[in-house]
């Protein structure tokens, strides 16, 4: 049984769970901070081309939380250490799927919390979520020297194709089934009970830091 709970929530008993919770506009602000965290090598990597705090202030402002899907990766200081966006777009002329809409994939990690495996685990939601909103084929476009998004298109076995130092990389998705719902729903639970935990200890940190008496700590 324990083997099996794992592998609903697309873990392996031998690596740690990475909560991996949807955003919503309440978390946009968290976001601009994530992105404008950025070092100015991520946002090329990130975004194909350089962007400037205008810029990506203007990407954040204008993401649709009806239309796409936002995931978000919390610290235990509650700091937003990775962000992946699940684009939907009607399918374009020369696509092969028989669906309405096709989903591009795009994902950022702070270098504080990088080699934990976070991008790729965040593909594999996105992987799920496509499924189950019906979606087959999922799409990743990044510059061909991004070897992280290499690595996690390889890694999913995703068809890739290179044309001027920028890469295109597709994926072919299997039809929902109860166990990818399933496996999307406990995820998203165990994401919001981690979420609802470091969000009680940061608001009761900063209490106790107001009470009367206390001294803030300048190290």
């Amino acid at each position: 049984m324990t083997l099996n709970f794992f592998r609903w929530l697309g873990e392996s008993p031998q690596r740690p769970a990475v909560p991996i919770k949807e955003l919503r506009e309440r978390d946009r602000r968290r976001m601009l901070r994530h992105f404008l965290a950025l070092e100015q090598q991520d946002r090329v990597l990130r975004f194909g081309s350089h962007l400037n705090d205008e810029q990506v202030t203007k990407y954040v402002m204008g993401i649709n939380f009806e239309r796409d899907i936002v995931f978000g990766v919390y610290n235990r200081t509650f700091k937003l250490v990775a962000v992946g966006h699940l684009a939907f777009a009607p399918k374009p002329a020369e696509s092969t799927t028989e669906k309405d809409r096709v989903a591009e994939f795009g994902v950022s990690v702070l270098k504080s919390a990088r080699g934990l495996g976070i991008g790729s685990r965040m593909f594999e939601r996105a992987n799920i979520v496509c499924r189950n909103n019906d979606v087959d084929t999922l799409y990743m476009h990044c510059l061909a020297s991004n070897q992280t998004m290499m690595h996690i298109a390889k890694k999913a076995g995703m068809e890739i194709h290179r044309d001027y130092g920028e890469a295109d990389a597709y994926l072919k998705l299997g039809p929902a089934d109860p166990a990818s719902v399933l496996q999307e729903a406990m995820q998203e639970q165990l994401a919001t009970l981690d979420y609802a935990l470091k969000a009680n200890v940061r608001r009761a940190t900063k209490l106790w830091e107001r009470l009367p008496g206390r001294r803030k700590r300048t190290d």
